[in-house]
């Protein structure tokens, strides 16, 4: 995170003064940096927690000490600065963390050495404890402009037996240009500073408890009453911040803090460039994780009870549970079979299906599925159904899809529309007479050559005979849906490759799609006639009877997202009077 985080003080004498700043390098360190490191400093603390390391080998020298400064520094004299104004004594090389995963180094020292940057931080630092200040003159407060740079400020007192009023002011301040990520970070910049903050004051009020004990200088105050404040200020009067709490490695703390606290808070927010809306598809899905999540709460909230054993297959929308027969006979059937061959008989894509099964048959299966008719498929291998299941679903919208991938009975079709059956399950005369419905028998071949073998890895699939059959076969000089027949088009296309044709698909599922929620506006919404929603079926290019079918079902893909979001638009007052 490109920001400073720095500690300030409003001194008694001189006014509001930077103690302390950290601050993020993504370049090579300052010139000076660490090429004058005397020995007793080279090895003077080093430690890494969390990918960070730190050590205190940044400068033989600190810029912000007058005496060995240089000229161009930005910092304040010497003759400027008192205790209150000072945290490292003179000739300290400040601190230095380097980020072991990101090659980011965290340097902290008492003014930054870049005259702008110093500008920055000096003028946040008056501002944050002098006119921007909350209620109280102690809280987190935010300022900024677009040329100074943003500010989230929290100001605090410290106790001080010698301070006037018995408490000294200070403040930390995160400046950054970013205003949106400042601003998403107040909650995690609050809690973390204020952790920081809470810790400074228990140690001060310690020392200040203790003192009191001592020496209480209240009363001493009250005998002294009538003498001018300022005269009786003592050498001690401005104390530093580790006399005040006592504590000899509080700016090797501080700056610990500060780095971690950049690197967390840099963390936690990340950029993600959107290309556009959720489609559909992301609605829906979303929507039955949130459905999941709710129904293992409550599978959690009722352990303990029991219940009775379903007879039903597991089935929810776009999710299966996958049902293995147990039967003995099958069992011993497919034994037959080596594993490694079961893998090997799935399909892998619609292009490897359609080649499969037959352009016919593949036109007819597909001319099902879109138009949301039942699709059964009878095998034995649980497996090539279930590879079949997850290459016809890629033609439907997610919320169109209810899979029941294999069971031992029929299923209706309002339960699922993607039916796995054994074959020795007994379909329903009047399902096999259906026109709504469409059956793929997976039989034995009577002899292995009779499909011709696509490609070195294909011989499991050259052993069985599939079989589509409907009772409303689809004429071959039907048109059918035009989804369908650009889908076949960029199957038939072998300049396009599989990754291609299934970018193709969801184009073409979106486009669909699109005209799906112009139609459900339409006509659900907006109740206009049936004149009017066959204009609108034209201008769509959809005014075909498969077309029509195909749209019909689609719209119950819909997202409850989308539907809630047009119905509450459309009863809004607003929307209202704009209609009329």
């Amino acid at each position: 995170m490109n920001a400073i985080v720095a500690l300030c003080h409003f001194c008694e004498l001189h006014g509001p003064r930077t103690l302390f700043c950290t601050e993020v390098l993504h370049s090579p360190l300052p010139q000076g940096a660490g090429n004058g490191d005397s020995p007793g400093q080279s090895e003077q603390a080093e430690d890494e927690e969390g990918g960070i390391q730190m050590s205190s080998r940044i400068r033989s020298h600190s810029p912000a000490e007058g005496a060995s400064a240089d000229s161009s520094s930005p910092g304040p004299k010497k003759s400027d600065m008192c205790e209150g104004c000072r945290s490292l004594a003179a000739g300290h090389p400040g601190y230095v963390s380097h980020d072991t995963e990101t090659s980011i180094k965290y340097v902290s020292h008492q003014h930054p050495n870049h005259p702008q940057l110093f500008s920055i931080v000096r003028q946040a630092c008056v501002r944050s404890l002098s006119c921007e200040v909350c209620p109280g003159r102690e809280g987190p407060i935010f300022f900024g402009d677009e040329q100074h740079g943003f500010v989230f400020s929290h100001t605090f007192f410290i106790k001080d037996s010698l301070a006037r009023g018995f408490q000294r002011w200070y403040s930390i301040i995160t400046i950054m240009m970013d205003r949106i990520y400042l601003i998403n970070s107040w909650p995690f910049l609050l809690a973390k500073i204020r952790g920081i903050i809470d810790e400074l004051q228990g140690k001060a009020l310690k020392v200040f408890e203790a003192e009191q004990y001592g020496c209480p200088q209240r009363a001493q105050r009250m005998n002294t009453a009538f003498t001018p404040f300022l005269h009786q200020r003592n050498g001690n009067a401005a104390r530093s911040l580790t006399s005040l709490t006592n504590d000899d490695n509080l700016w090797a703390c501080l700056h610990t803090s500060f780095a971690w606290l950049l690197k967390a808070c840099g963390s936690r927010l990340t950029e993600k460039l959107l290309e556009g809306a959720p489609t559909e598809d992301t609605l829906v899905q979303m929507e039955k994780l949130a459905d999941l999540k709710e129904e293992s709460e409550g599978w959690d909230g009722s352990e303990g009870e029991e219940e009775e054993p379903s007879a039903q297959p597991d089935v929810v929308e776009g999710r299966e549970l996958t049902k293995c027969p147990m039967d003995t006979s099958l069992m011993s059937d497919c034994s037959s079979w080596n594993v490694a061959s079961r893998r090997l008989s799935v399909f892998r894509s619609l292009r490897h299906m359609r080649q499969v099964l037959g352009a016919s048959a593949f036109r007819m299966l597909a001319w099902h599925v879109l138009m949301g008719n039942q699709v059964i498929w009878k095998a034995r291998d649980a497996d090539l159904v279930q590879s079949a299941f997850d290459i016809l679903r890629t033609m439907l919208p997610v919320g169109c899809v209810r899979i029941i991938p294999y069971s031992d009975h029929y299923e209706e079709a309002y339960r699922c529309n993607f039916l796995g059956l054994s074959p020795h399950v007994h379909i329903p005369p009047h399902i096999l007479s259906s026109e709504f419905a469409v059956i793929v028998e997976v039989r034995t071949a009577t002899r292995c050559s009779l499909y011709p073998v696509l490609f070195d890895d294909e011989q499991p699939l050259s052993k069985y005979e599939f079989v589509v059959t409907s009772g409303s076969p689809v004429a071959a000089d039907r048109v059918g849906p035009t989804i369908l027949n650009k889908i076949e088009a960029a199957l038939t296309n072998q300049n396009l490759s599989v990754d291609v044709v299934d970018q193709c698909l969801v184009c073409l599922k979106e486009e669909w799609m699109n005209k799906v929620k112009v139609l459900f506006k339409f006509t659900k919404v907006d109740s206009r006639p049936k004149e009017d929603t066959q204009k609108l079926l034209s201008i769509l290019g959809a005014a075909e009877e498969d077309n029509v079918k195909l749209l019909k079902f689609w719209m119950t893909g819909l997202s409850k997202t989308y539907k809630s979001h047009l119905m509450s638009t459309v009863r809004s007052p607003t929307s209202s009077e704009s209609r009329n």
